[in-house]
């Protein structure tokens, strides 16, 4: 199998667009309780990951997977095996959030993930002259100052709180999680770690504030 060391800008423009719809998660979760929301996630997840299991280990369907998404794929995801996509990782990213954080925090560590992720890969792509390790100055450059509008309407969020978790998304995005020698995907370790900051401040600073944050459609 042919292995592609770096998408093409176009490819990734392809990749983050499917990326940035994920956005629908939280704006869908801001209106529905819940209960709602994990009835709607649970079998999402469920779906890609049962995708991912037959793309790995049942020829026939991975032969037809790679044949259409291989020039979408990166590096790792051609030579890792086993390996799980991203929208399994965000899938279940979404659904660790509404299960163990309040709405406000989840809405805003998910946007991030969905819009700022999406900024930094493209600006960085394009337009990154400055890298370090697989990042570049300019894409988290992008992917703070798309986290800051972010902060900015997402409503009964603390401003300053916002801002700890965008700094912690971003740092997150640029230098990544590992457990050992295994890099946890980010579409996961950006919202979970940004939301866990989150979270954490309320907790030491306003925990008067956090039945506020999860407010009810």
């Amino acid at each position: 199998m042919k292995k592609i060391d770096r998408l093409k800008l176009r490819y990734e423009v392809a990749r983050k667009a499917i990326h940035l719809s994920s956005i629908s998660i939280p704006v869908i979760y801001y209106f529905i309780t819940r209960e709602i929301a994990l009835l709607l996630l649970v079998p999402l997840f469920a779906g890609f990951f049962l995708v991912d299991l037959l793309k790995n280990f049942y020829p026939p369907v991975a032969k037809w997977y790679h044949s259409t998404f291989d020039a979408m794929l990166r590096t790792h995801e051609l030579e890792e095996k086993p390996y799980l996509n991203g929208a399994t990782y965000i899938t279940m990213g979404a659904l660790l959030l509404v299960l163990f954080f309040p709405k406000i925090i989840v809405i805003a560590s998910f946007a991030m993930v969905s819009v700022s992720d999406t900024f930094a890969a493209i600006i960085g792509k394009a337009f990154g002259k400055h890298r370090f390790g697989e990042k570049s100055v300019e894409g988290s450059i992008a992917f703070f100052l798309a986290s800051l509008g972010i902060v900015a309407v997402v409503p009964e969020l603390n401003i300053f709180i916002g801002l700890v978790m965008a700094i912690t998304a971003t740092v997150t995005e640029a230098f990544m999680v590992r457990i050992g020698s295994y890099k946890i995907d980010d579409n996961l370790s950006i919202p979970i770690v940004s939301a866990s900051v989150g979270i954490l401040c309320y907790m030491l600073v306003l925990p008067e504030q956090i039945p506020f944050l999860s407010i009810s459609p």
